[in-house]
């Protein structure tokens, strides 16, 4: 009988040992996984990110179809435009068409679209979120597109030069030139900059040089804008209006992913307790 007690006595000691260590290897495995999810910067919503993501390129290449359908204006219609017709405020941005200019603005915008995804692979901390940073980069630049392309799709608004009679009678004329609103080139370049210059400092928030990517973010920014104007491309308005989108979409695309846990850094998980189970939190006041 006391043998038969102690072999019973044994299973279920050993019963409650094997569902011990079960239960303590799911606390620490799940311990491990809450504290991969604390150490992301960014977190992507599957559900929310890619359905806006698709739908955004989707609706932005429709818009970009509607663009290209644009007719070219008639002379008639370009000989009864005055300077006068300009709203006050962008009056003073009529001007004579410079191709010279215009060539040159696109060379900071040629330079700010790789310009993140450069560093995502050169930079340590970043090269291991590649995909993901990469992933909302292009969500920020589609969210300007959709703005972008639904401006430029329906509203017709005459670019600067077309008010300008030295301009080359083809140029007024061309559909390219009812695309003054809003400024595309100035919101993309401040899309992509701020952008970069916001996970670099998230990723670094200890590093000097991020005021350096912000300052370089503002420069390229403020060039584009004066190239673009001083071509005869954009009025003020223009300009303005697609700064501060752009500069938004860069800027709140990373904020709005970000990890609040990962944020908080006076709070501190550990995997196990003194007891050896669980995790143990450290508030730190």
């Amino acid at each position: 009988m006391k043998k038969k007690i102690t072999f019973i006595s044994t299973v279920i000691l050993f019963s409650v040992i094997i569902c011990f260590s079960q239960d303590t290897a799911r606390d620490f495995s799940q311990t491990q996984q809450n504290m991969h999810y604390r150490q992301q910067h960014y977190l992507i919503k599957d559900r929310v990110d890619i359905p806006l993501v698709i739908g955004g390129a989707a609706f932005s290449a429709y818009n970009f179809s509607r663009i290209s359908k644009k007719s070219s204006t008639p002379v008639s219609v370009l000989e009864a435009l005055h300077k006068g017709d300009v709203n006050w405020f962008d009056r003073w941005g009529v001007r004579k068409y410079s191709k010279s200019i215009d060539n040159a603005s696109y060379i900071p915008f040629y330079i700010a679209m790789p310009y993140p995804i450069i560093f995502f692979a050169l930079d340590n901390k970043m090269r291991k979120d590649f995909f993901k940073l990469t992933f909302l980069y292009a969500e920020a630049i589609i969210i300007t597109g959709v703005f972008y392309s639904s401006a430029a799709g329906y509203v017709n608004r005459y670019r600067p030069f077309v008010y300008n009679s030295e301009t080359p009678l083809d140029k007024r004329s061309a559909s390219d030139s009812k695309k003054s609103f809003f400024a595309g080139h100035v919101a993309l370049v401040s899309t992509s900059t701020f952008f970069m210059a916001r996970v670099y400092a998230d990723y670094h928030p200890d590093s000097h040089f991020k005021w350096l990517a912000y300052g370089a973010a503002g420069a390229a920014t403020v060039a584009t804008a004066y190239m673009r104007q001083a071509a005869g491309e954009h009025f003020l308005s223009d300009i303005l209006l697609g700064t501060t989108i752009g500069t938004l979409s860069g800027i709140l695309t990373p904020e709005l992913h970000q990890n609040k846990l990962l944020k908080n850094q006076r709070l501190s998980i550990y995997p196990l307790s003194d007891q050896g189970k669980g995790f143990t939190a450290i508030y730190r006041l």
